[in-house]
Order: C-alpha cells, then structure tokens, then sequence
C-alpha cells in the first residue's frame, strides 16, 4: 500500500539500464531492476526494465525521468549527424593559427563577413548570398545547421536574419549559438552550435523510442529528461536543445548517491559497465563546471556537473602487451561470460582453448566478433573483405585468429572494420572484469564456467596462477581509480606512471599504497566518505576507502542509483539578459544602455532602469519556461553580476520540483 503518487526513474548507460519505481511522498523505493541497454533499438530495453519491476497499475504512474549517456556517448563517439556550421565574423587566420577549427566538432565549417563587435555594433554588413549559396551547395550533404555569429550574445541580428534566410529555401533543422549560451567565448559557442545540431535527430529518436516503450506498457504521464547538471527538463526541451544533456548519466548517479544516502558532503565514485565517474557533493547539492563541459576534444557553453570520467568498468577489455604487461580499457567489450551464455559454439571453443597448448592459447583466441545486425540500412559501401567478414559473422561468433585465417588475411587491419564497429554492425567481446568475478563467485549471472575456461587460458600462455591474474587486475584498477581520484581532487595532472628515483609524486603514491619503503610512511586521508554507486561498487571500492583512510557508503539500492537520481531532482530554467552600454558614434560618451536576451533588444537611457527592465524580463521569461518545462510551482531567485565596465549579467533561476499528473 502505498499513500503517495509513483514516479518511474530510469537510466540509459552504456552497458546497461536501470529502473525504479518510487513513492514520490515518502521516497521509498517500491521496486528496481537492470537489463542490458538494447542500442539498436533503446526501446526495448526500456521495456524490458518497466516490465521487470512489474508495475500493477500503469495509471498509478504520475512522472517518468530518464537520464542517459547517449549525447556524450554520440559525441565521444562521432555517431551524430552531419552538420555544416556556418561561422559569421570569425577570422579564418586566428582560427586556424590556433588550430581552433580542430575543436569545431564537425569538419564542414564555413566562414563569411558579417558579425558585431563588443559593443553590439555590426562590425561588417552580413554577407546573406554567400551564405545562401553555401546553403543550397551543401544543403543535400547535411542533416542539419548550425549558426554563430561574433559576439552574437551581444546582438544576435545576424544569426537571426540568417535563420530567416535559410527557412525560405530549405528545410533543414538550424541551432542559432546564441540561444544556446549567452557567454562571449566564440569558439566554445560555435561548438556548442554544432553538437547540438549533430545531436538533434539522434535524442528525437531516443525520446521516441522512451515513448513507444511506455505506450506499449499502457503509462500516460509526463516525460523528463536530467540535464548535464542534475537538473530536469521535458521531453520538449530536451529535443530542441539535447547538447544540454551531455553528463546526463553521471550527473543523475550523483544526485542518486545523495538521495539515497543523506550525505551532504561525499565523493560519488559511479563504476558502471564502461567507464568509472567522479563527483563531488557539497552542501547537499552537486558541484558545477562553470567554465562549460568537456566530451572528449571538445569545449562546450553548457553547464554540467563537475565531473571526470575514465575508462575503466565492468566491461572494460582485459589484454596483454607485446612484454606480457596487463591492459584495461579503455575500451568496453562484450564479457565472454554473456556471448557462451547466449552461444553455445562459443562456449565450446573457449572450453577446447583452455585445453591447448602454451603456443595455441595466444590471448587473440579469447577475442571475438560477432554479428551485431544487417548493414542494410546503412550508407556504407562494403568492401568485398567486409562483405566477406560479415557473411561469416552470420553463422554466429568467431575469435579474431579464425577470421583472419578464414578471411586469408594477414592481419586484422587489412578488413578496414573500423566503421562497422562505428555503426554497430559489429560487436567485440572479450575477458573483462566481469568475468573476472564469475570465476571467484563475486558475481555469477551468465556463464561462469567459460570465465573460467578463459582464464585458464591467460594462465596457460601467463605462467601464472588464476589467483595471481586476478590480483594484478584488481590492483591495476585500483591504483587507476585512485590516480583519477587525486587528479579530480586536486586538479592537477594526473599521476604518471614513472621510476620512484625520478618521480617524487610516483613514488609517495605508491608507497601510501603499498609501504615499499622500510623507515618512510607515507599516507593519503580523504575527510569526506565515498558513495559507492553502480553494482560493482561493493566489490572494487572497499580497498579504495581504505587506502584513502576514508568510510565507504553503499546505500540501499546503490546499484541503481543513477535511476533514482533520474527522479531525485529538480525543474529548474535560467534566463540571462546582459546589459552593456551603447556609446555615441565618437565612441566617448555612453548614450544608453542595450538590454540584450535571446530574443529582444531595448536601449534605455538610465543604467538602473535597463537594470530593473532586466529582471522583471529575466523573472518572468524563466518563470514561464519553467513551468513549460514541467515545473510546480517554481520560486525565481535573482542576481546581478558585473561584466566589465558598465556590463552586467542578469540572472534569474526558476527552480521547482517536477509537476506530476494528477
């Protein structure tokens, strides 16, 4: 029995998805439950979630929240869709003096004259049949537009006439940069432009495919997506600007490990399938990047929680070097436990290797391919290798030394697989971590006797012990989330791995680690504890509290708590207005003062009234959007900010929590 209406959060990662089912009064958590994420078809998995927590009555659903790594997955993984960015007023020879086109996140940029000047005066006339010709040259190699004009914040009427142009001969989607950002940093626009262009089609997918899965399980209710920073938005908002949920994931795992734990102050340590994430909890609220969010090379406009990530995970593929040296990640694989689970001939072939000989137990055998779906909705013009890769990968999975002997090839590379691993026609598999804990009992829940087999196999062509692999893998993922924990802390470069007579820090690290030293103790004291997130957390984290003399907390539910912080946090819209002066035409003499939102200027004469014009406009515009993005009831909080001489930043936050269907 429950008094209080249900809200449904969910967590789209990498490896897997994760749903709760909550009490939204009392905060209890009713149900939970993970399924492996579906990517070809989001759908699905999200189904296989709802339909595990086994929800009675669909209508007692009020508010379903998503959070998902698919806009930093895309990103980091140049799977969005093409744009061409259209940059108005940019020097071509600082940009590329600089090598700042490298961070543009597409290579079809153009440049034209036109743009304004830090005053909001039009520094060249905009050049509208240039950029209506580039238009209709490219408009068919493109899916869609991104605009930014200099110093577009300031005066966006180049941006603006320029949408205006291009709506009358196309119909492709076109982002403006300023309605993204209202920060002056062109370049860090520019790229936010163009990510949330590339990113358009590909979250109105995943939206739809969130849509069809709660249809299909009978539930009407709102639909809110977590922003990079925690906070939520609706589906609506989401579509038209999906860059914002870049940190989407992590963000949610924090605000999960808070809500579940009562901390007001901890380290979130989040060890997922792919990679592991940090966070820091300060004051009960998850710590901010003001300066924009980083995926991968590029530099964004948008605000995320404070976060770094590495890759290391669950599945994180476990190899060797040409010296026998262990290597984890970065890349994530399919566990080996999973493919014999689902394929029997794999099972076999990994049970046969772990009876050959030392020279027939190379670790090449213990990686496969596998066929992931039908090339035939893709661009891609297949090579006659490819095709040939992919006609044997319908019979089922095979390691890597069979294609290539199958295929008659010399090596690996000579397939050209690089683009079908891309677009996820192909799969890989391999030994990771997770079999790892199949073969000790830590965790079993496909094929435990093929992790075995496998490990066998390493141990063979090793000479080492299953006990010994295991510790040296445990040890290299400690150490590496231990490294990332000082560098995220700190802030400085992370520790490099070097000899202890020449590295100071290699060496103090290490010995607080492992007390090499027989007269020097050396120690490191986190003052705050760790919330272990994510299922392996309770296995990996422990070695870690200790080390950093710290207390570990793994709350109830921690193995899903990105899933409760889908639906832990709060509605909130900022609207920032600037107020800059307008000098006369001498360029001596302020005249008046250009109050400047994302869509309307007004000059006003007297600097405390374009001030007051400012907040009412700033309060009132962030009180609508906010309830427009599902918000209840949000409260306005205001602040002024200096910008220079005579410039201001008018702030105003709506924030409210997320109104539910009645």
């Amino acid at each position: 029995m429950t008094k209080g209406p249900l809200v449904l959060g969910i967590d789209t990662g990498g490896t897997y998805t994760d749903g709760v089912l909550l009490d939204y009064r009392s905060r209890e958590i009713l149900a939970a439950h993970k399924s492996l994420t579906t990517k070809r078809d989001f759908s699905l998995g999200i189904e296989e979630v709802i339909r595990q927590i086994e929800i009675e009555d669909p209508d007692a659903i009020r508010m379903v929240s998503i959070s998902t790594t698919l806009a930093t997955n895309a990103i980091a993984e140049g799977k969005g869709k093409r744009v061409a960015l259209l940059l108005i007023g940019y020097d071509p020879e600082l940009i590329e003096s600089f090598s700042l086109d490298k961070r543009f996140a597409t290579p079809e940029y153009h440049y034209f004259n036109g743009g304004h000047d830090l005053y909001g005066k039009e520094k060249q006339p905009l050049d509208l049949p240039a950029i209506l010709a580039k238009v209709n040259e490219i408009k068919d190699q493109v899916d869609a537009l991104a605009v930014s004009s200099y110093f577009s914040p300031l005066n966006p009427e180049h941006e603006q006439r320029t949408l205006n142009a291009i709506e009358k001969i196309c119909d492709l989607p076109v982002v403006l940069g300023h309605q993204l950002s209202t920060r002056l940093g062109s370049v860090e626009r520019a790229t936010t432009a163009a990510l949330n262009a590339s990113l358009l089609a590909v979250l109105q997918d995943f939206i739809v495919a969130v849509r069809q899965a709660m249809e299909r399980r009978k539930i009407e209710a709102p639909l809110m997506v977590v922003r990079g920073d925690g906070t939520l938005m609706s589906d609506e908002f989401a579509a038209r600007t999906p860059v914002e949920t870049i940190h989407s994931g992590p963000a949610a795992s924090a605000i999960g490990g808070r809500f579940l734990s009562g901390l007001d102050d901890a380290l979130v340590i989040d060890i997922g399938g792919t990679t592991t994430d940090f966070a820091l909890i300060k004051g009960g609220r998850v710590t901010i990047s003001e300066e924009g969010a980083t995926v991968g090379a590029y530099k964004t406009s948008v605000k995320a929680a404070d976060l770094l990530s590495i890759g290391i995970g669950g599945d994180s593929h476990i190899r060797t070097d040409h010296e026998g040296h262990y290597l984890i990640g970065p890349g994530r694989v399919v566990p080996l436990s999973y493919l014999a689970h689902k394929h029997e001939s794999v099972f076999q072939r990994i049970k046969a290797l772990s009876k050959r000989t030392w020279e027939q137990s190379s670790p090449d055998w213990l990686e496969y391919w596998f066929l992931l779906r039908e090339p035939a909705e893709s661009h891609l013009k297949l090579s006659a290798r490819q095709a040939g890769l992919i006609e044997l990968l319908r019979h089922g999975p095979l390691p890597v030394p069979e294609i290539i002997r199958k295929l008659q090839v010399l090596h690996i590379s000579q397939l050209g697989t690089d683009e079908l691993f891309r677009q996820e026609i192909l799969g890989r598999a391999g030994l990771t971590p997770t079999d790892l804990l199949h073969t000790d009992g830590r965790f079993v829940r496909w094929s435990a006797e093929a992790a075995e087999f496998a490990l066998q196999s390493l141990c063979r062509y090793q000479f080492e012990e299953p006990e010994v692999i295991r510790d040296r893998i445990w040890k290299l993922m400690s150490e590496s989330i231990l490294r990332t924990t000082l560098s995220f802390l700190t802030r400085l470069p992370e520790l490099e791995q070097a000899n202890s007579d020449e590295n100071f820090g290699e060496w103090f690290f290490l010995n607080s680690l492992y007390a090499m030293h027989p007269d020097l103790a050396t120690s490191l004291n986190l003052r705050i504890p760790i919330i272990g997130i994510g299922a392996p957390a309770g296995l990996l984290l422990k070695d870690i509290a200790d080390k950093l003399h710290s207390e570990l907390v793994l709350p109830d539910h921690y193995h899903v708590a990105n899933a409760v912080g889908a639906v832990g946090g709060s509605v909130m819209v900022e609207e920032e207005i600037l107020v800059y002066p307008v000098f006369s035409e001498a360029g001596l003499d302020v005249i008046a003062y250009r109050v400047q939102s994302k869509t309307d200027s007004d000059e006003i004469e007297d600097l405390e009234e374009a001030l007051m014009l400012a907040r009412e406009t700033a309060a009132e515009r962030s009180l609508s959007a906010a309830i427009r993005s599902g918000a209840d009831q949000p409260q306005v909080t205001l602040s002024v900010e200096n910008d220079g001489i005579d410039s201001y930043r008018v702030r105003a936050r709506a924030m409210g929590n997320p109104r539910l269907m009645r």
